[in-house]
């Protein structure tokens, strides 16, 4: 029989370090091929055309996307867990994936506190979890 285990904020944290790697390397580091050591030094919002694309429109695009089609993106897949409807635990919609991305705005913003969330929510929900009825998940045998 299959049981739902909230993933806490350590694995969550280990999943999102490992997503920022990832989307380092795909993303960001080719930015500093494409502009120069300016891109890196510089103080430009926005630096271009790729970097509006790379930086920004790709990564939010590409998360959505894992989320939908996978249920996790690179690092919470190589820390299996998944995210999942709160209610149901199955896949999430489209509707819920853009919330939740778009409610790490207001999780973040004051100090962090919507992550931080994660580690004393008895469901382990941060604030852009419980804004877009979603939960992250182990699933284990027992």
């Amino acid at each position: 029989m299959e049981h739902r285990q909230y993933a806490g904020f350590w694995l969550r944290l280990a999943a999102q370090f490992i997503d920022i790697l990832v989307m380092l390397i795909i993303f960001i580091m080719p930015l500093g091929f494409i502009y120069g050591t300016d891109y890196w030094l510089g103080e430009q919002l926005i630096y271009g055309f790729w970097h509006v694309i790379l930086g920004y429109v790709v990564p939010v695009l590409a998360t959505i996307w894992f989320w939908l089609r996978y249920m996790a993106t690179p690092g919470k897949m190589l820390t299996k867990i998944k995210v999942v409807d709160a209610e149901t635990g199955n896949k999430i919609t489209i509707g819920q994936a853009v919330l939740r991305y778009f409610a790490y705005i207001p999780a973040i913003l004051p100090l962090g506190l919507g992550f931080l969330w994660v580690g004393i929510d008895k469901r382990k929900q941060g604030w852009h979890d419980k804004l877009a009825g979603t939960a992250v998940v182990r699933h284990t045998d027992k």
